[in-house]
């Protein structure tokens, strides 16, 4: 596969800033609302935004089964902040109605990290990218991994200090991990201008 075709689902959230920086990595992104548009994507992003309402958003517009069927298929998901609730198998401090569509064996606790005054940028050693040191991250009303299956691999935790050496509360949290063709971020590396993780999954989906 040359120049893959990746999907981002444009439901709700940076679905432009996603486009641009997979185009910056060599992918051909196209914007998702269809089911026909899903059936025709070799991976799909699932942006940042508010899960509950992007899940909402799924049946509404008939996607949520086409998106399970496709991933129990295999297909390549990256999904950022929102997006990483809604591959979760299991999430905490959710809706009474919320659902996922699932397919990673991880718990997240939805706001992990507090409102949108606690939102932070920092500075991660990410599993998998090992040219340019660490990867520049923003966590906006972020969630993390509380717990993690034995099929899954954690690609980052939160530093024990920021980069002003202080200390961190949320030290040791998983904000970033894998399984199989399935990666998730706590973090939205699109709005950092750090392309990495894009390139990252864009290699996923080439079969790298």
């Amino acid at each position: 596969m040359s120049t893959p075709t990746i999907g981002v689902l444009a439901l709700q959230g940076d679905v432009r800033e996603h486009l641009t920086a997979l185009e910056s990595v060599g992918a051909h992104a196209v914007s998702v609302r269809r089911p026909a548009e899903l059936a025709a994507v070799d991976g799909l992003v699932l942006p940042g935004g508010e899960s509950t309402t992007i899940d909402k958003l799924l049946r509404i517009f008939e996607l949520r089964d086409l998106l399970q069927a496709r991933i129990k298929e295999g297909l390549p998901v990256y999904g950022s902040c929102a997006g990483m609730i809604l591959l979760a198998d299991r999430i905490l401090d959710g809706t009474a109605d919320q659902q996922t569509v699932g397919g990673m064996d991880v718990v997240v606790r939805r706001n992990a990290f507090g409102r949108q005054v606690d939102s932070f940028e920092t500075d991660l050693d990410l599993v998998g990218i090992t040219d340019g040191g660490p990867v520049r991250t923003a966590f906006i009303r972020a969630p993390w991994i509380e717990e993690a299956g034995r099929d899954v691999e954690v690609l980052a935790r939160i530093p024990a200090v920021d980069t002003q050496g202080r200390p961190v509360a949320a030290a040791g949290r998983i904000v970033a991990a894998r399984q199989g063709p399935l990666l998730a971020t706590a973090f939205h590396p699109e709005i950092t201008g750090d392309t990495r993780v894009h390139g990252l999954f864009v290699g996923m989906v080439a079969g790298g």
